[in-house]
């Protein structure tokens, strides 16, 4: 997308623009605001519970001086509660995570103006570009098919249904296998 200008950001760096992801998430999800799972504060809530965790990374892609859109996630780690609420059986292991294993992109979004331009991609992109993890992992929601063709083209796999807290609606989890370059770093 032309103009779109991308920033990568840890969780310090997340402090000076964070009213203005959510001010981004309102305008996504504002016919939903009303669900307590979907408000401002439940999601202010879950974005602060991820930059608490070792591995967390951010995109955020600008148009002008204004974000457009972003992507945030971490690295998994063999505590974590990603998978429980996992409804479908998976072979043993599948699931056992590590601290290096997988990366959880927790949101990727982007405002109105930006969809179709290729900016969703291209922040996502560069969110896994240099990722050690060797596979990534995200949850869409099972009634929005079009979203989850739209991870599949990009390479992702359906992995199981997800239903991550009991007021959530009901997800997919997607899994993309990261590949390791002779350089050593992860690409798409």
């Amino acid at each position: 997308m032309d103009g779109l200008r991308l920033e990568r950001r840890d969780a310090a760096g997340l402090a000076d623009i964070r009213p203005q992801l959510l001010e981004v998430y309102a305008e996504i999800y504002a016919d939903r605001l009303g669900e307590e799972f979907h408000s401002v504060a439940r999601f202010d809530e879950r974005l602060g519970w991820n930059t608490e965790v070792p591995g967390f990374a951010a995109v955020v892609g600008y148009l002008d001086q204004t974000p457009a859109g972003y992507a945030y996630g971490c690295t998994l780690q063999p505590t974590t509660r990603w998978w429980n609420g996992l409804r479908t059986d998976v072979a043993d292991g599948a699931t056992a995570e590590t601290g290096t294993r997988t990366f959880a992109l927790s949101e990727l979004m982007v405002v109105e103006k930006a969809r179709g331009t290729g900016a969703a991609r291209a922040i996502h992109d560069e969110l896994l570009r240099g990722r050690p993890e060797e596979r990534a992992t995200l949850l869409v929601e099972h009634d929005h098919p079009k979203v989850r063709a739209l991870y599949e083209a990009w390479g992702y796999e359906w992995f199981g249904e997800v239903l991550p807290f009991p007021d959530s609606p009901q997800y997919d989890a997607m899994i993309l296998r990261l590949q390791i370059s002779r350089g050593g770093s992860a690409a798409c």
